[in-house]
């Protein structure tokens, strides 16, 4: 108990210092300034029966107060709750921004969950206004009336190819509160948001929620086409933009560590965007993990034995260890343990904040990591099954 204790003490303080400062919630939109000419911007929006949750975010992007050209298009792919009849409503009756209503009809074979209706929605756009950026955004996410104006202005500013918030995702279920920050505070740790905007850094991630991708740098590369068989579209976009070069090649490592010059990305957590869409029940949150929880470990067995061994020691292991030492009588095992479960709950606690919630919840993120655990491996188990990912009522096969 001794080692297992002090192993994870170990891990904590690495976590602590050495991975990007993933706990720390201060990386929002980098400093900017109005540029001299506002480009124009086409908002692409995949909706597939979202009609419970266009009202709240729908109105929100016709409103947004842009001083240049802008327009949505929302695809309804193939909803059966009346998305697109509601869409058109609630454009009538609120005004602003002009907004167009698609459908791109039945998938091909090889395109998986959003990126079908994507790739409709910029091919419209590009014939209709040539926008000189896209503002991916999905059906159930809100925005601020300044929000394009603020990414335009910061990747304006920053020279930046794709700026992308990290939606504040809705809190008020107790099943939410357990899980929706842990989601986000594990998301950070595998994608150390200073790391993905490190521009020679090989770290690449988005948040699907909210993206600004300039156009130029989507068709260098090859944006969405490229990625049509992907079950995680944002990191995976932005692995994309942030390899290609301007010269159209693909930015690779050089012999000494550093690393071509490819797209520049960023990301961060969103003041400004939120999402409106409710997880009522443990159910809703499960399936919103063990979705992509397998092909996040690329289908890889030893990956996936390696994470539940991880998540073990790191997660598990501290409160095991110190009710153990205290059990036996052993100061040393329960001052590791108590050491490792003290620097957990302390990373945590910035997330927390964020979200407004209490600090008790901090000492109950082992339960809520052996819960993302057991969501792992149902994942792996539904690929093994040839089930595939599963998006809005359509499942994928397993590759």
């Amino acid at each position: 108990m001794e080692w297992i204790g002090a192993g994870s003490l170990l891990a904590w303080l690495w976590l602590l210092l050495g991975q990007g400062f993933f706990w720390r919630t201060d990386v929002r939109l980098p400093e900017r300034r109005d540029p001299e000419r506002w480009p124009s911007v086409a908002v692409v929006v995949p909706a597939r029966d979202e009609a419970a949750v266009l009202p709240e975010s729908l109105p929100s992007l016709l409103g947004q107060k842009y001083p240049g050209r802008a327009e949505v298009f929302l695809v309804d792919d193939g909803s059966t709750d009346g998305t697109g009849a509601l869409a058109r409503e609630l454009a009538a009756a609120r005004g602003g921004l002009p907004l167009t209503v698609s459908s791109p009809g039945e998938p091909e074979p090889g395109w998986t969950g959003k990126l079908w209706a994507l790739r409709h929605g910029i091919a419209l756009a590009r014939e209709r206004t040539a926008p000189e950026y896209l503002l991916l955004t999905d059906a159930d996410i809100a925005h601020a009336p300044d929000s394009l104006r603020e990414l335009v202005a910061a990747a304006r500013s920053a020279g930046l190819d794709l700026v992308s918030q990290m939606a504040r995702l809705r809190v008020v279920t107790f099943w939410e509160r357990l899980i929706v920050p842990a989601f986000v505070y594990f998301f950070g740790q595998l994608y150390p948001f200073r790391w993905v905007n490190r521009p020679g850094a090989r770290t690449a991630a988005a948040a699907g929620g909210c993206v600004l991708l300039r156009r130029e740098a989507a068709e260098r590369a090859g944006i969405p086409e490229a990625i049509r068989h992907a079950v995680i579209d944002d990191v995976t976009l932005a692995r994309a933009v942030k390899r290609s070069r301007p010269d159209g090649g693909i930015a690779r490592r050089f012999g000494s560590g550093r690393r071509a010059t490819g797209g520049r990305i960023w990301l961060g957590l969103a003041d400004r965007v939120d999402s409106v869409r409710p997880y009522p029940r443990p159910a809703e949150l499960w399936r919103m993990v063990s979705r992509s929880a397998y092909a996040q470990l690329r289908h890889q067995p030893l990956l996936l034995l390696g994470t539940v061994l991880g998540l073990a020691l790191v997660y598990l292991a501290p409160p095991v260890v110190l009710v153990a030492g205290l059990a036996a009588g052993r100061t040393t095992v329960a001052v590791l343990g108590g050491a490792a479960w003290a620097v957990m709950c302390g990373t945590y606690l910035p997330m927390l904040r964020y979200y407004g919630q209490r600090p008790w919840w901090a000492p109950l993120l082992p339960f809520t990591a052996l819960l993302y655990l057991l969501m792992t491996v149902d994942s792996a188990v539904q690929h093994y099954r040839g089930r595939g990912a599963a998006w809005k009522g359509r499942t994928y096969p397993a590759p």
